[in-house]
């Protein structure tokens, strides 16, 4: 009774531990999502030249959350699929897709950490790019963009070392966003950046330390399974060699009842 009560329980941490995954896996696609087709991010990404390389982040950025997230959401399955059927195929299936996220995970925070500034860099060079444009030339289609980003990022201007940027910023900053004047883009784009980076800072953290907790006890979880199974076939083996003998005690065989003849 004790060692059935222990199988269930191991049944439903592993299944809770599945559950958690695949939330995981859920939330990094949600942000991924989010970080793609955001309106801040977005209007960046459309604006940049292709000699920025805040693009080619951009969607890699993406394709890499996806990836993973689906990757999380897989390996929840199996997991939980081979702890319900106890299957040890799909278990090791599951060990490889955990597996995977993790040398998947590793590289990324090794980035973030690495490179925390290109991204910012990059974003604000954009601002710069557009900003300097307009104001060489007021009638410029970036005058248009300028304007996006004012509205996107909730300010107007940016202190700039070649004179007054008063034109630039009543002719591209909404009017009723006038209380926004004085509030330096470049600084908006950097605490709005910050912000984010920060929530993905904390998922790819919470996401590789649950990581290492799965795989560590990916295998000390089932070894109650498997010692069950263990201790149990001498016990099948012994009771299927007792009916065996049993039964050719009740039923001869059909030598001896020839030899009896």
């Amino acid at each position: 009774m004790g060692l059935r009560c222990r199988m269930r329980t191991t049944k439903c941490q592993l299944l809770v531990t599945s559950l958690c995954v695949m939330l995981l896996g859920l939330s990094i696609a949600t942000l991924s999502t989010v970080t793609h087709y955001g309106l801040h991010f977005t209007l960046i990404s459309d604006i940049s030249l292709e000699s920025n390389s805040y693009r080619v982040i951009h969607h890699a950025a993406f394709y890499f959350g996806i990836c993973l997230s689906m990757t999380l959401i897989l390996a929840a399955l199996l997991s939980s699929a081979a702890t319900v059927r106890e299957s040890q195929c799909l278990t090791a299936m599951g060990f490889f897709c955990f597996a995977l996220a993790f040398c998947g995970l590793i590289p990324a925070a090794c980035w973030r950490y690495t490179h925390s500034t290109e991204v910012e860099d990059s974003m604000m060079d954009v601002y710069d790019l557009v900003y300097e444009e307009v104001r060489r030339n007021a009638s410029s289609f970036r005058r248009h963009e300028l304007t996006a980003i004012h509205e996107a990022f909730l300010c107007c201007g940016k202190r700039s070392p070649f004179g007054d940027t008063a034109n630039v910023e009543r002719k591209t900053c909404p009017s009723g966003q006038v209380h926004n004047v004085g509030k330096d883009c470049l600084q908006e784009i950097q605490d709005f950046l910050k912000k984010h980076m920060d929530f993905v800072s904390t998922l790819l953290g919470i996401t590789i330390g649950f990581m290492v907790v799965v795989e560590s006890d990916k295998v000390s979880p089932q070894t109650p399974l498997l010692q069950t199974k263990q201790h149990q076939f001498p016990q099948l083996l012994l009771i299927r060699l007792v009916l065996q003998t049993l039964h050719q005690l009740r039923c001869p065989s059909l030598d001896t009842l020839i030899n009896d003849h």
